[in-house]
């Protein structure tokens, strides 16, 4: 698999990534540390490195699993895991980016992976009621301390990255650069394109879109009333996440994209995820599937690229409508 590099900076990973999302959720333990080993061996035998997980998956199950599967399946060193730090399952504060909690939580992460280090630690959110400031000290001694080696931020506004970019760039050498961002980009979401991705673009910061298939809606399997019964859009703990991508502007995206699947002879999903792979500033979108069929299906779209007037088609039917101030303002 072919390797890019995030951002401005000297670390490679795989164009395609390993979303650890639905490790764990919706069975038992045997079948999902067996379905999970599957996909991990599958994704590493085509040349992936860039695993993603997060210290609230599966509450913390996920980096136990994923550090198992380290010692038994897959070498850590063949790996760029990519874990991230500052949800917590509390209603009344869903994020704590301060520098205690931050650092208490990669410890944890760390001892959960059976690792010395991450190769990406990331902040899960931006944090509101945190100076930035403190926030983004935390992500300095994590990389001085030798416990990660590249930082990155996950689900920042464009002003909320720009101005954490722009800080660590202007004290130099002292401060760690944000690497990548990791942002829900597909097909149904091109949100990230009005103001997260140019700055992305001009910080030098790499972009990782995750639910890349809209949370896999982009795999035609919702078409109509259709709800299969082993999908997330019928898990109980993720229907709710797939139901925002199941209106009527998704089904005429799905629809297009349906007719230049069969147009190119390949499955909805192949085309959806070559399209977000090869946007302008993106670096490895995130594959989280349920079953390592689809992992497979997803991974034989390395050698896929799109032809011009299929990826302007797609371009002009999902394209979200920004105007003022994204546009010059005298052609409005």
């Amino acid at each position: 698999m072919e390797q890019r590099h995030l951002g401005g900076t000297g670390l490679r990973v795989s164009r395609i990534g390993l979303g650890t999302l639905g490790w764990a959720v919706d069975a038992d333990a045997a079948s999902a540390e067996q379905e999970a080993a599957d996909q991990l061996k599958a994704f590493w035998e085509a040349g992936g490195t860039l695993v993603d997980t997060a210290d609230v998956y599966a509450d913390g199950g996920t980096e136990h699993l994923l550090g198992r599967l380290m010692q038994d399946l897959v070498p850590r060193r063949e790996l760029v895991i990519a874990t991230k730090a500052g949800s917590v399952p509390d209603p009344t504060r869903r994020v704590d980016a301060s520098r205690g909690h931050l650092l208490s939580a990669l410890d944890a992460s760390l001892e959960r992976l059976g690792t010395d280090y991450v190769d990406l630690w990331q902040l899960h959110a931006f944090d509101p009621l945190t100076p930035l400031d403190e926030t983004l000290q935390a992500l300095d001694i994590a990389v001085s301390s030798g416990r990660a080696r590249y930082t990155g931020v996950c689900n920042f506004s464009g002003w909320q990255l720009a101005k954490a970019g722009a800080w660590q760039l202007a004290a130099g050498g002292a401060r760690t650069r944000v690497a990548g961002a990791q942002m829900e980009y597909s097909l149904l979401q091109r949100g990230v394109e009005r103001e997260v991705l140019p700055a992305a673009v001009d910080l030098g910061v790499g972009l990782l879109p995750s639910s890349p298939l809209g949370r896999g809606v982009l795999t035609g399997k919702y078409r109509g009333e259709s709800r299969p019964w082993d999908s997330r859009g019928a898990s109980p703990h993720l229907a709710p996440f797939v139901e925002p991508y199941l209106d009527a502007r998704a089904a005429r995206v799905v629809d297009a994209l349906a007719i230049a699947a069969d147009g190119l002879a390949l499955p909805p999903a192949q085309v959806a995820l070559a399209w977000v792979r090869d946007r302008p500033g993106v670096v490895a979108p995130l594959v989280g599937a349920r079953t390592s069929e689809q992992l497979a299906e997803a991974l034989s779209v390395e050698g896929l690229s799109l032809p011009d007037e299929i990826r302007r088609a797609l371009d002009d039917v999902s394209a979200p409508v920004h105007r003022y101030p994204d546009h010059d303002w005298s052609e409005l």
